[in-house]
Parts: structure tokens; sequence; C-alpha cells
């Protein structure tokens, strides 16, 4: 590629940080009011002192059907000791604690509850629901392909590299299922991509669904037709990122040095950007936002730009008619800009008979921004769901 065409690719990434940055504009310019190397001292002092993403399980690993090597972690009931703190300042002390709050002393039936994360994140953006679990249930938490501890998605790579689709990553998550939790009732969260990864799921797997899955929760997350979000951009912003950016992503994405040096010379900015998508609280815990910030970073830019064309194609409504019999929790912030509430709605109305919950002065990264009240709507699931279980178990003993 010539250096004039790099130039345009520069200058439209340019242009397209603009555009996006809006209110983050605000947050950069007070950062660049302090010294760069306080700025760094702070980092690195909410690095090492934050509790966020720490947990940790049982480890496996299996293989995609294509070979890409998937990560996941499992948490078996009563596993951690009532003394071990479970972090994060959920106010939970262990396997009891966690029982008595969320259940109020009634655990829910034996099933394994999955948790897949979203796009340019990781199992450990759970973290807050995983304290408050943890021990009480037996759940599993695992990395998208290409993504945390996941490997690299060999489809993906090599001279025959073919774009990544919800679809793969729905075998993907019958893969891990499959290795993780091969038997049992399933209860199946999914935030943003990972609903749509959930959808994947029901799609090409109907019948795991109908035999298997006894409750769905779909959080920050959209059916189809994410080429008509904003983003809060204004129209001509809308215009001008859907023309160029994928383009730009692709380009980028053969730079990977290039770029990632770009990414950490323009921290402050890239700190606002994580921030005004992800969160829409003001006043976010700075830890927090700095878990957040420190997961999307990780993920290398040329991830980003092979997932990216995904979205656009993405189109499962359909699909979920396969939970329409099933206790159902369909969860967004208010002013998600990513995947807007209006998406999670259209969910609702879908299953007529799922639980809407749109939280007030929330953001995309709802579990994180508010992770008492998703993780008090998820314990309201499980419950519904080992109902689920003993209604199937009655009915078999009948029959």
């Amino acid at each position: 590629m010539g250096d004039d065409t790099w130039r345009r690719a520069g200058w439209a990434g340019a242009a397209i940080g603009v555009l996006a940055a809006g209110a983050a504009a605000g947050v950069a310019i007070e950062r660049l009011a302090l010294g760069r190397s306080v700025r760094e001292k702070a980092r690195l002092a909410l690095d090492s002192e934050g509790p966020y993403g720490t947990l940790r399980g049982t480890p496996g690993r299996v293989f995609a059907d294509d070979g890409t090597e998937l990560f996941y972690e499992v948490d078996e009931i009563d596993e951690v000791d009532e003394a071990e703190g479970v972090g994060g300042a959920t106010g939970l002390a262990g396997a009891g604690a966690g029982e008595r709050r969320l259940f109020g002393g009634e655990p829910p039936a034996a099933l394994t509850v999955v948790f897949c994360h979203g796009y340019c994140l990781a199992a450990d953006s759970w973290h807050f629901q995983r304290a408050a679990l943890r021990g009480a249930v037996r759940a599993v938490y695992w990395d998208q392909r290409s993504h945390g501890r996941s490997g690299r998605g060999v489809a993906q790579t090599g001279p025959d590299a073919i774009p990544v689709s919800i679809d793969q990553l729905g075998r993907d998550l019958k893969a891990v299922l499959d290795a993780a939790a091969p038997e049992g009732p399933l209860v199946l969260v999914g935030h943003s991509m990972g609903g749509m990864t959930v959808m994947a799921l029901a799609d090409r797997f109907p019948e795991l669904v109908r035999e298997r899955v006894v409750g769905v929760a779909l959080v920050g997350t959209s059916a189809g037709q994410l080429d008509d979000v904003s983003y809060g951009l204004p129209p001509a912003g809308v215009k001008a990122v859907r023309r160029v950016l994928p383009g730009v992503l692709r380009a980028l994405g053969t730079r990977v040095e290039l770029v990632e040096r770009g990414r950490r010379a323009t921290t402050d900015l890239f700190a606002g950007l994580v921030k005004k998508y992800s969160f829409a609280t003001k006043d976010i815990d700075p830890a927090v936002a700095r878990f957040a910030e420190r997961m999307i970073e990780s993920t290398p830019i040329d991830v980003v730009a092979e997932f990216y064309p995904a979205f656009a194609e993405h189109e499962k409504t359909a699909s979920l008619a396969a939970f329409r019999d099933l206790p159902v929790l369909a969860l967004a912030g208010d002013q998600d800009l990513v995947t807007p509430p209006s998406h999670t709605e259209a969910i609702a109305r879908a299953l007529p008979d799922a639980e809407l919950v749109v939280l007030p002065d929330a953001g995309h990264l709802v579990m994180l921004e508010r992770p008492e009240e998703v993780t008090g709507r998820l314990a309201d699931l499980l419950v519904q769901a080992a109902e689920t279980v003993r209604a199937r178990e009655r009915k078999q003993h009948r029959t």
C-alpha cells in the first residue's frame, strides 16, 4: 500500500475519531491538564490495586471446528471456601452468603450457567456476577476466539483466511458446551456479541435449546439491524463512519504494530472514548473504567477489524423463537450507544413473556456499571430456571 493511501486512511481514521469522540473530547482535554507521568502512575496504580478480573476457576481448553483453541473456566458449586473473599466489593463472602442473598436460602436446582462476553472484551467482563454467584451455582466463563486467553481464530489467519461470522461463534459456543457442560440443564447468558452468539447457537442447534436450555439472559445485545445504529453521532457523522470505517479497519489491520503504537500514544483520547461508549454514569469508579479500558485495549487491531463486518450481517430475529417457552431476561442500559435499548425492546416484542428491564443512567457495559441490579435480575432468572427444571422432572415422572 502506497504512502498516499496510508495517508488517506490515517486522515479517515482521525476523522472517525473526532466524530466519535463527542463528549469524550472533554474527558481527554481534562486529562491533558495533568502531567503525562502522573496519569501513567495513576493507571499503573489502578491496574495493580483493582480486584477486577482476578477471579479464577478450573481451566479447560477445547478446539473449535476450524482448530481454534478456546479457553474456558468452570466455577463449581461450593468450590469457594467461606473464608475466601470473592473480590469486587459485592458484599458477599462465599457460597453460603451468595445463596442466602441471591436465592432466599434456596439455591437453584442443579444447572450450569454459561456466560458469553462481548466484542473486544473477555470472560472477566462478568467479574461482579461471577463474584456474587461464585460457589452458589455451577458456572462456565469462556473467551471468544481471538479474545482473552483463547487462541487466534485459525480460519481468520493465513492465505485462505475467511471473515469471522456470528454463526461461527455459535458453533464455538457449542464446542465449549460439549466440553464444559456436556449434560444437564443450561442457562445461557450473553452480553452484546455474546448475546448474538447465543442466538446463533439457537439458530444452528435448536434441538439443544429444546432439550437442555432452561433460561436465557440477553444483555445489551441485538437480534439484527445494527446498520441502523447511530452510536450517538449526528447523521452526517454516521454516514461518514459507515462509508469509510470497514476499509480503514482492513488497512489498519495490516499494520498492527504501527497502529498499536499510535493507540498507546493517544491513551487519553482512547480512555475517553471507552468511557463514553461503555458507561453513562459520570462518576463511575475509576478502577472499573480502567478495567474496561484494559480489556478493550488488549484486543489487537486486526481482531477488531476482522470481527466488525460480522455485525452488519447479523440477523437472528427468527432464532429467538427457540426461546419462546423459556424464562428470558432482556436487559439493557437506557443510554447504551452501541446496542441501543430499542434493540432489547425488539427482542422483548419477539418474546412477549420475556422480562424486559431497561436500567436508567446505564450504558453498554451495564453489568460493570450497575452490577447489583444486573446480578439481582440474573438471580431471579436462575430461580425461574430452577422451577423449569423441576417442572420438567415432574413431567418426566408422570410419563
